[in-house]
């Protein structure tokens, strides 16, 4: 998958990640050795994982679904059904096209042989001529249920606004928790919410509690994404954006993309100044870290490639080491090889920020952020502190974050999330809570458990797009286990210690 993929859809190719959800409840699930699928998965997880292709250029709206091994669905003229065809030799009998049923259900025909996809048990077939009840299919988006919405035609990202209490489509870049959009998947349809827990009407203005006006059909048209409301409306963005349904029929105005969510926070040096573009192209730290505005406050972008990251203003341009001076500008309208640095997470939570010079940053007396040497000193050292995640789902390998049955410890394998709340301190920790108020604290068997009195503070350290890792006053990270164990146990960083967020 390419950088822009960890939402569950990649743009620069068109694919969604997915789960194909039966009749019965059950997800289609692609075995992890030999060819063969069945309809038999009781969770969304990764042999349950599908992903969607489809060009926005052909005419003909062909979908392509392939295995989370690479391997393409085929169906012969015995409707027997395999996956079995690599990734770069899929043909004519990989061709499916999708026909929606009015409560959100997809049917999948295929164009050779004109027979349609169904999954029971062990039996998944594509023989029936025309869709019958096991032809239907509830498709759930794999991603992370906090995103990014994003709208073809106007180019711009959903936000609330608490003026007129609606979603709009009106920022180019999605900055500030208010950009977020909770897309939640409800018994074969979704619901979109706002960053308050408001749920988008399908006339426009947000309401409290869920209603057959909130819940919208999913549909996938030229590699994007509709919404369908409960009168046969697509969403769109109308006026100044606002989001509602409007128009039956399909046009760019109706199509939205995801786009990754990247973190965005305030930067304090070893000065106790928030670092700042307040005061024109020079990146300085010399604003009160108590006062912060959009000008404190920067996007981080992750470059995979070179395991670097680019620093985005709220003014649209990157930090860019100058050559001459060897300050920092925030000038450049796309990064260039002089707009990555790399940053050097340390233990005690501090970062240092090293140049493409390879020499780390610090402040001069004035603030302005210039390249010193390469041996990492008090006065190179940074904290960063989230600014955009007030509210955070973690997502693990093996399933989302949440409680155990009893509520009273954090375990790592749920299919359902739990929505946390989440506070900086100006030292670089966080806290942790549920929705009810009560914190996170780790245990001396290092287990996560709820305290109404007792609450542990935590350090993020970011590891690339949509990633994190989490680190206890123990010294250990966060570690999930297959089975659900949730703990302060992790020496290092592996996939089992990194959290999707």
């Amino acid at each position: 998958m390419a950088e822009n993929g960890m939402n569950g859809h990649d743009v620069a190719v068109n694919q969604w990640k997915v789960g194909l959800m039966n009749s019965e409840g059950k997800y289609l699930t692609a075995e992890s050795f030999g060819h063969k699928v069945n309809a038999s998965g009781v969770a969304l997880k990764k042999k349950q994982m599908w992903i969607l292709e489809q060009d926005p250029a052909d005419t003909e709206n062909f979908i392509y679904i392939r295995s989370s091994q690479n391997f393409y669905m085929t169906a012969d003229k015995y409707g027997e059904v395999k996956v079995d065809v690599e990734a770069e030799n899929k043909g004519k009998d990989e061709r499916f096209t999708v026909e929606y049923s009015s409560d959100g259900k997809w049917a999948f025909k295929n164009v050779t042989h004109r027979n349609y996809l169904s999954g029971l048990g062990d039996q998944v077939k594509c023989f029936n001529r025309t869709p019958e009840k096991n032809n239907w299919w509830s498709i759930q988006l794999y991603a992370h249920p906090q995103i990014h919405l994003r709208n073809v035609k106007r180019k711009r990202c959903a936000n609330l606004n608490m003026d007129t209490s609606e979603l709009e489509c009106s920022k180019n870049t999605p900055w500030g928790s208010d950009a977020t959009v909770l897309l939640e998947f409800d018994e074969g349809k979704y619901t979109l919410k706002s960053c308050d827990n408001r749920y988008l009407s399908c006339d426009g203005p947000l309401e409290e509690d869920a209603s057959d006006k909130t819940k919208y059909c999913m549909e996938m048209h030229s590699g994007c994404l509709a919404f369908k409301d409960c009168n046969g409306r697509y969403l769109t963005a109308v006026g100044k954006g606002t989001m509602k349904g409007k128009n039956k029929t399909i046009t760019k105005d109706e199509l939205f993309t995801i786009d990754d969510s990247h973190p965005q926070c305030q930067i304090i040096s070893h000065n106790d100044k928030s670092v700042s573009v307040k005061q024109g192209l020079d990146v300085t730290a010399n604003q009160p870290k108590e006062e912060i505005g959009e000008t404190e406050i920067f996007q981080m972008k992750y470059n995979k490639a070179s395991d670097t990251w680019a620093f985005r203003a709220s003014t649209e341009k990157y930090w860019a080491l100058q050559d001459d001076t060897g300050t920092v500008q925030a000038k450049q309208a796309e990064p260039t090889k002089n707009c990555y640095f790399t940053i050097d997470w340390q233990d005690d939570g501090t970062v240092g920020i090293k140049g493409p010079d390879g020499k780390y940053l610090s402040n001069k007396p004035t603030g302005i952020l210039y390249s010193t040497g390469t041996d990492l000193q008090d006065v190179n050292k940074f904290r960063i502190l989230v600014t955009n995640l007030p509210q955070l789902v973690l997502k693990s390998e093996f399933g989302f974050v949440g409680t155990n049955p009893k509520e009273t410890q954090y375990i790592c394998n749920k299919t359902k999330y739990d929505m946390l709340q989440v506070t900086p301190d100006t030292d670089g920790t966080y806290t942790i809570k549920n929705k009810n108020g009560k914190s996170w604290y780790v245990g001396d068997d290092s287990m996560v458990y709820l305290d109404e009195n007792r609450s542990t503070k935590f350090k993020f350290q970011f590891c690339g797009n949509a990633m994190m890792a989490i680190r206890a006053p123990n010294g250990c990270f966060l570690k999930g286990e297959q089975n659900g164990l949730f703990k302060a146990t992790a020496e290092d960083i592996s996939s089992s210690s990194l959290w999707e967020f």
